[in-house]
């Protein structure tokens, strides 16, 4: 998969923008480590890594967290997903777009940077961990009082919205780029 996946970003040398930080912490961090150093496979790994990008880290860093001219009227609470914030040492940029969002209120959330539990397979391996972190989570959010939560991770995403809905609590989960792309008034 990687080697088909760098085979379709290397027919341009244009930046690689993802709207998932997990996605983009695999091929900074993992992809080139997938091959023997010095093949050619190592070095089209590594070429890509370095213009690969989170979305939020694209447009605040290389961008100046330009203004979408996003409106969103909605008191919105910002869950730090861990690959995005640990893996690529994104922690502010997602929050400085949404301040720039007009009407949105940023509520600040408990344990902001603290795993939802999804984590990809380890959801899977330690289903009751997994289980207590998410309510951990769905609490903070819940405590917040924001109608929507967001992230830039669809795992962080899905696993969150399901446990607001399991928890039937009126809260809906939301990528950045749905609140940066509304026009809601």
């Amino acid at each position: 998969m990687a080697i088909r996946w760098m085979e379709v970003f290397s027919k341009s040398d244009a930046d690689i923008v993802s709207p998932s930080g997990s996605c983009v912490d695999m091929v900074r961090h993992h992809y080139p480590h997938l091959f023997e150093k010095e093949s050619v496979e190592y070095e089209q790994a590594a070429e890509l890594a370095n213009r690969t990008y989170e979305f939020s880290e694209y447009l605040v860093n290389k961008f100046n967290g330009v203004d979408l001219g996003a409106v969103f009227p909605h008191r919105v609470t910002y869950h730090a997903s861990c690959h995005l914030l640990r893996g690529l040492g994104v922690k502010n940029e997602p929050k400085s777009l949404l301040q720039k969002v007009k009407g949105l209120e940023l509520i600040p959330l408990g344990e902001e940077d603290t795993c939802c539990g999804f984590g990809g397979i380890f959801s899977v391996v330690f289903p009751e961990v997994s289980q207590v972190m998410m309510n951990r989570k769905i609490q903070n959010i819940q405590s917040s009082g924001a109608d929507i939560v967001t992230a830039c991770d669809a795992g962080c995403l899905m696993n969150i919205g399901g446990g607001l809905k399991k928890a039937n609590l009126n809260i809906k989960a939301m990528h950045l780029i749905d609140i940066l792309a509304s026009e809601e008034i």
